[in-house]
């Protein structure tokens, strides 16, 4: 499993949103600039943020994105599954039932179960406010949500 830079640029998107919201929208232009992240890569992004309902949007000059909700309310496996998929380490572990002829025999399934489990574990107990939090603290600065 390879995250792609589509899932690296959102969950920084979203972090970058949760890090500087103060109430109002912020352009695009201004989270390219933080992050150094094309503004066409990450008008791509956000289509498939704000399709999903993880972000508001509001058009105009004084227009821009925020979080939909909370940051403690997005994790970091919500955000990667939404723009990679499935984070199975193999194709018989994508589906809810198993299709594979070999799943009844197969040495090496439980391996790719525990591998599975231990990524999911990771990514569905982070949240955006965990990123923030830990973020704020490498800056040195004190900071809650």
């Amino acid at each position: 499993m390879k995250i792609s830079t589509k899932g690296r640029y959102a969950l920084r998107l979203m972090v970058d949103l949760a890090a500087n919201d103060n109430g109002e929208y912020t352009s695009l232009k201004v989270i390219s600039k933080r992050q150094g992240i094309s503004n066409k890569y990450l008008e791509q992004i956000i289509t498939i943020l704000s399709k999903a309902g993880y972000v508001k949007s509001v058009r105009g000059s004084s227009g821009g994105y925020r979080l939909a909700k909370r940051p403690k309310d997005y994790t970091v496996g919500m955000i990667i599954r939404l723009t990679e998929g499935s984070l199975a380490p193999v194709a018989c572990l994508e589906g809810e039932e198993n299709d594979c002829d070999r799943s009844e025999s197969c040495v090496t399934l439980s391996v790719w179960k525990k591998l599975y489990e231990a990524i999911n574990n990771v990514v569905d107990n982070i949240t955006l406010e965990d990123l923030v939090t830990e973020q704020k603290r490498l800056n040195g600065e004190n900071y809650e949500i």
